[in-house]
């Protein structure tokens, strides 16, 4: 018997059967999708926080209070260890970072403080974060304004009321993003004008950029955050003159804030990071929990599976008169195998094409779901999950229709022929 000859009988044989058949690929096409939207959501979410690190630049660095078991300079690898012995990062630490002669490899530092606050505008009202910052902050995470302006040194000096809003904590305000410089707000109940808004970023590394709001570092220092030092910050952000300075800013800056805190090497109270660091911890998140979901769903394609192997030992019971007819004129055993082994493939091959259309339906609906709430969020179907999810059913096909083929094949065409 020809592949070609196989095919044929296999198709007739299922068409036979409609309604089993159909009911048996229903589970090969809910594994098959499965996958597939499993793992366009979780390529699409690496790929989401990804870009959305990179789009701050590769050349930024983050210093954070508290040291690192994983070495100097820390890393998303290394526990975070702090303690009282930790001394907190300051404004004169910030200041020491600024002199080009010990860092010349730094291009910008921006120290912040940060917080949550309650804003309101007439009977409007969001919780945002919040944080106070230098001028020099704009620049070091690569802000852009969508109308208005950032923070100057005057208002920095003067300590004034002002504040830039993020996108989505001015059209939580006011309704709509446009056209809302020069209106006062309250933070914590007190007021502040608006001087700027920011384009939208939508999620970073540390939340959503969007719902927040910036004020003078000296405001905030005065009037809103308070910290256990006078001039405590929370983080400083350094920019590197490109990308290829980043390691030697790491080292500079290490080398001062050790000469600062009087710590040796290997015991240093405070973290430098890079964007390459949070990418690498980042993706190997989102890897492995895309291989996580991955699996759940392959748990579909095996019970789909089963589902095939079910079926094909009903259709040898029910076919064991026509196995022992085509036995007694002249079928062989591989012809029989054969016959079944199309079959169960047939079915899962069915299965795997139908379910990779559902598959890529359902990544549709959840991206037009994610651009309805406003989440830039686009599901990835790859040629590779899609290979990998149909070859994978139709291996199941053939895994499980193994052993229905092979009891078929081994029927005495006697014993077949008298079984009622």
């Amino acid at each position: 018997m020809s592949i070609f000859q196989a095919i044929l009988e296999a198709l007739e044989s299922l068409s036979g059967n409609k309604m089993r058949s159909a009911l048996t690929v229903l589970g090969i096409v809910i594994g098959v999708a499965s996958v597939i939207a499993m793992l366009a959501i979780g390529n699409g979410a690496q790929a989401s926080i990804t870009g959305s690190i990179s789009s701050v630049g590769t050349n930024l660095l983050f210093v954070f209070s508290g040291g690192s078991d994983g070495g100097p300079g820390g890393g998303p690898g290394g526990g975070m260890r702090s303690g009282n012995n930790d001394r907190p990062l300051t404004i004169a630490d910030a200041e020491a970072l600024m002199d080009t002669f010990a860092a010349p490899s730094v291009a910008v530092v921006a120290p912040v403080i940060q917080g949550n606050a309650l804003l309101t505008f007439s009977s409007e009202k969001t919780s945002a974060s919040i944080s106070g910052v230098t001028p020099n902050y704009a620049q070091a995470r690569n802000l852009e304004m969508a109308e208005g302006e950032f923070i100057n040194e005057e208002q920095a000096l003067g300590r004034m009321s002002v504040v830039v809003l993020g996108p989505e904590a001015a059209k939580t305000l006011f309704g709509h993003a446009d056209g809302v410089t020069g209106e006062t707000i309250r933070i914590e109940g007190q007021p502040f004008r608006v001087i700027g808004v920011l384009t939208a970023k939508g999620g970073g590394a540390f939340g959503s950029e969007d719902n927040s709001a910036y004020i003078p570092f000296s405001t905030a220092q005065a009037r809103l955050i308070k910290r256990g030092a006078r001039d405590q910050v929370d983080i400083i952000y350094a920019q590197a003159v490109s990308a290829e300075a980043v390691p030697s800013a790491v080292e500079e800056i290490s080398d001062i804030l050790r000469q600062r805190h009087r710590t040796p090497v290997g015991l240093d109270d405070f973290s430098v990071m890079t964007q390459q660091d949070f990418l690498s911890a980042f993706s190997q998140i989102a890897g492995v929990l895309t291989i996580f979901l991955g699996g759940i769903a392959g748990i579909s394609l095996l019970v789909g599976g089963i589902g095939v192997m079910n079926i094909m030992l009903v259709s040898v019971t029910e076919r064991t008169k026509e196995i022992g007819l085509r036995k007694a004129l002249g079928a062989r055993k591989r012809d029989i195998l054969l016959q079944f082994l199309t079959e169960s493939s047939m079915l899962s091959l069915i299965g795997g094409i139908v379910g990779t259309f559902l598959g890529w339906v359902i990544a549709r609906v959840v991206e037009y779901v994610a651009t309805a709430t406003g989440n830039a969020f686009v599901p990835i179907v790859g040629w590779d999950a899609v290979l990998l999810s149909t070859s994978f059913s139709a291996v199941i096909g053939l895994f499980f229709g193994i052993y229905p083929a092979s009891r078929a094949a081994k029927l005495e065409p006697v014993e077949a022929l008298r079984y009622e």
